[in-house]
């Protein structure tokens, strides 16, 4: 297992974000407490250190590659490429090379999905490596593996046969794959909580609702609806409580218009009484038909039509859930919802006591996490900028990092304040990672080690 003090996946240990670390310094700047710097391709894969490694992905010349670094130097030891049988499209804010690696401090595991999943020893010796896809996904695909027990486990979510595999991490055998055709797409991880009693639960997010399974089996224990439609965010759990955040294009209507049923609609629209709905035949309803059609066949059957309908009513927001139910918990474990300046992309950070979402503008929102009642809202004077990458924080601050580079340090508290705005003079994605009392920084050209010299 990955040692006390590493940083092995997305978002650190257990993915919150969070480390013990001391002593970092407020001020960064490419020439400014800079204890070492490595030039690399692009990827906005976020890098994770285990052992003495730090791992990445990359994509260069159209090739794809995990690379393994030197975790006090910075020194690229080896650069292992990916096959690549076939490129599937992407927003141009997505990267063949989103996914982050997660790793045990003795192996890497990387996904890429114009592949599948590969794993490497800590010194680039290809262990066994697992084709999976093609993806209908038009987004691309963004969801970083996890380690949980021996299983590494990926959500394939996508908007014809969704899934969550969990493989052996050793041999890289299937041990169960969960489908999931109650979702589409989303981009986000995992979370697993372990009760006193009872099995050890999966936390799953997806389009419209967050789903508990049992861990072990896969068999599905709970869920909750109301979510919106593409999720992102990775949760945040604290004990037996789980933040979900999620965020969609017109998701912040107080009072959105229920649709028609299929049957009301085919009576409505299907001119030509086929059963099916056509682009033409629907296009008072959508601006964007190919983002309903879910099979890309040029017409949208039933399945489709009622993965459009809650659409339409859902609603933008971070909703606190007590983990541990069974069957729809609903209406019995939602604790609290709250809608205003939800994120679009970075997750949630829960630090000391008090929960953080950054909004696109640089809207900075501190949440009482007991009540979900807002503490301060307030933009972040000289970071009024998009955010791809997830607030991480470490000796009392909170590190926000925005796509033009502006790393911003908060003094951590409900009532937050800004310490210093850096410059890092390049495009940022990836999310910071926190170890050795440094903060690893990648941008779209290096990847910084920052610390006091």
């Amino acid at each position: 297992m990955a040692a006390a003090g590493d940083w092995p996946q997305f978002r650190g240990p257990d993915g919150q974000g969070v480390s013990n670390d001391r002593g970092l310094p407020t001020q960064f700047g490419p020439q400014k407490n800079v204890i070492w710097k490595i030039d690399l391709p692009p990827g906005h894969s976020s890098p994770v250190l285990a052992g003495s490694r730090i791992f990445l992905t990359a994509v260069e010349n159209e090739k794809l590659y995990t690379i393994g670094l030197d975790r006090a130097s910075g020194k690229m030891l080896w650069k292992k490429e990916a096959p690549r049988p076939r490129r599937e499209w992407m927003q141009d804010t997505n990267s063949p090379a989103s996914p982050s690696p997660v790793s045990d401090g003795k192996n890497v595991y990387v996904f890429f999905g114009d592949y599948g999943i590969l794993s490497y020893s800590a010194d680039g010796e290809e262990r066994w490596k697992l084709p999976l896809g093609p993806f209908n996904n038009p987004n691309g695909h963004g969801s970083s593996p996890i380690l949980v027990d021996d299983m590494l486990i990926l959500i394939c979510d996508q908007d014809t046969d969704a899934y969550v595999l969990a493989l052996d991490k050793t041999t890289g055998a299937v041990k169960y794959r969960i489908n999931r055709p109650e979702v589409t797409r989303s981009y986000t991880i995992p979370v697993v909580y372990r009760p006193k009693k009872g099995p050890a639960e999966l936390i799953v997010p997806g389009s419209y609702q967050v789903i508990g399974y049992d861990l072990a089996t896969g068999e599905k224990l709970w869920w909750v609806r109301g979510m919106a439609w593409q999720l992102k965010s990775a949760p945040v759990l604290d004990h037996d409580i789980v933040y979900v955040s999620g965020w969609e294009a017109e998701g912040d209507r107080d009072s959105p218009p229920e649709p028609l049923t299929f049957e009301e609609a085919l009576a409505k629209y299907d001119r030509d009484h086929d059963g099916k709905l056509t682009a033409a035949e629907v296009a008072p309803l959508f601006q964007n038909f190919g983002e309903y059609e879910l099979d890309r066949n040029g017409s949208m059957n039933e399945r489709e039509w009622n993965f459009y309908r809650p659409r339409n009513p859902a609603q933008n927001g971070i909703v606190a859930i007590r983990a541990g139910g069974r069957g729809d918990v609903t209406k019995s474990r939602v604790l609290w919802r709250y809608r205003r300046a939800i994120p679009n992309v970075p997750s949630p950070l829960l630090y000391e006591g008090v929960l953080y979402m950054v909004k696109d503008g640089g809207i900075l929102t501190s949440l009482d996490p007991a009540t979900g009642q807002p503490i301060k809202q307030a933009r972040m004077r000289g970071a009024l900028d998009y955010y791809w990458a997830s607030p991480v924080a470490a000796d009392g601050k909170v590190y926000l990092l925005s796509e033009s580079g502006k790393l911003t340090v908060l003094r951590a508290g409900g009532e937050w304040e800004i310490l210093e705005v850096n410059d890092l003079d390049d495009t940022c994605f990836a999310t910071p990672a926190i170890a050795d009392n440094r903060i690893y920084v990648r941008t779209k050209s290096a990847l910084y080690c920052f610390g006091k010299k």
